[in-house]
């Protein structure tokens, strides 16, 4: 298997270079990104360990290995437990994950995320009204039986909330589309998570996306949008209060 560029740890040390003292992991993580996909490691090529990258960029080793976890998660890297650090991909393949990586370690603004969040939901269900077969239709169905069943069990419930999104995502059929708005969903999740606690609330979304599932049986895409943007709004205002309840900025 390859290992680093060139055979030589010295190849990724010239490329990697110090960092001022006191960076965070976000900007160890966003130098070892900007050397993964400049191309000139192969995919599959065996990394430097952490104690390496950790001397050569002139910080800690918990450091390096939190930035490594986050770009495991993303899918750029593969740690393997007794083996070692591998690029997951070629140049050209990790490329997209640069926006999501952006995404992730930008400075986190609440209030815009959500309505990002609410601008692609409401292209995904226009899409999804002229896209959607018998197949999806069955299962936003189904997920909408799900969510009268549980509006008086709230974790359920947001489980059920979540696959009918996903189900219109997929009908929508757009990987790029549904790419964004499942990272700003996930970063928005330790709210979504507790958006809906109460019966009233609950009751208002089964009545939103009932709306929603008409629109898109009907295969009527205006519809479907206005619909959609009538439920992200309520949500929105949900999830702000539950941001501002947390301490979380929601400004800007």
């Amino acid at each position: 298997m390859p290992a680093y560029p060139g055979d030589r740890v010295d190849d990724i040390a010239a490329a990697l270079g110090p960092l001022p003292t006191g960076t965070p992991v976000s900007e160890v993580a966003r130098r070892l990104m900007d050397l993964f996909t400049g191309g000139s490691i192969a995919a599959g090529a065996r990394l430097p360990p952490e104690r390496h990258l950790a001397t050569t960029l002139g910080v800690g080793r918990s450091a390096v290995r939190e930035a490594l976890a986050a770009l495991e998660i993303l899918g750029i890297v593969d740690v393997r437990a007794g083996s070692g650090t591998y690029l997951r991909g070629s140049a050209s393949e990790l490329l997209p994950q640069t926006l999501r990586w952006g995404l992730l370690i930008g400075e986190r603004r609440t209030a815009q995320l959500i309505e990002v969040r609410g601008g692609l939901e409401i292209h995904i269900a226009r899409l999804a009204a002229m896209r959607a077969d018998a197949t999806i239709l069955a299962r936003l169905e189904g997920d909408m039986e799900q969510m009268r069943a549980t509006v008086s069990e709230f974790r359920a419930f947001a489980r059920a909330d979540l696959d009918f999104h996903h189900a219109l995502a997929e009908a929508a059929g757009n990987e790029t589309l549904t790419d964004h708005v499942h990272v700003i969903r996930s970063l928005l999740q330790v709210y979504a998570d507790r958006a809906v606690h109460d019966r009233v609330h609950a009751d208002q979304a089964v009545a939103e996306h009932e709306a929603v599932l008409e629109a898109v049986r009907a295969h009527d895409a205006d519809g479907a949008a206005s619909a959609m943007a009538v439920h992200m709004e309520t949500a929105g205002e949900r999830l702000r209060a539950d941001a501002a309840e947390l301490g979380d900025g929601v400004a800007g």
